[in-house]
């Protein structure tokens, strides 16, 4: 909604489908996008990416070639917007390659390690597509969250189901594992 600025009728693709994919793919709706797309290894996540509003989920697992390619033949081209979530710079490429020729947007959230570098062929910029980072949703937080909260409170969106489990403190370490192991989104510990 902030940094990439979605509009109404636009298509998405979220790569990655964890609690801040997850949150991408929220934004996108409230945004207006017609079209959402949740791309991901991990199948059971599609479950819950479509009860945030995506509209399908595929596994690039599923296809004999890369997914830029299968987005470009679902899409007529390319995304509107692509959106990286994971943190590695390969899927970053794929995003920016998956965007359309000539207008599409990627914005980066995943954070990669310290050492990545990147490297692309320029002519993926030169061709009209933009690339953008975006820590925070591009939101300062003072000013912002404050305006997050009442959007929340007055229901323009829904993130409770993101808390998927609730444990109290003593199990905190179950609370990683279940992390760990792609089976929670959020888990909110207790006194």
């Amino acid at each position: 909604m902030n940094t990439a600025k979605v509009k109404p009728g636009s298509t998405c693709a979220v790569f990655g489908l964890g609690g801040v994919g997850l949150s991408v793919i929220i934004g996108c709706k409230v945004a207006g996008a017609s079209r959402i797309i949740g791309i991901d290894f991990n199948t059971n996540k599609f479950a819950k990416a479509k009860e945030c509003g995506a509209t399908e989920c595929i596994n690039p697992k599923d296809y004999d070639r890369p997914i830029h390619e299968v987005l470009a033949e679902m899409t007529e081209g390319g995304v509107d917007y692509s959106f990286e979530v994971i943190g590695n710079t390969e899927v970053m490429e794929s995003a920016l390659t998956s965007s359309h020729f000539g207008y599409g947007t990627t914005i980066i959230v995943g954070v990669a390690p310290s050492s990545a570098k990147m490297s692309f062929d320029p002519s993926l910029l030169l061709t009209g597509r933009t690339m953008k980072g975006s820590i925070f949703g591009g939101w300062k937080s003072k000013d912002h969250v404050p305006k997050l909260v009442c959007d929340y409170m007055n229901k323009k969106f829904n993130l409770d189901m993101l808390i998927t489990h609730k444990l109290p403190f003593e199990k905190i370490n179950e609370g990683f594992k279940l992390l760990c192991n792609g089976e929670s989104i959020r888990t909110v510990l207790t006194l």
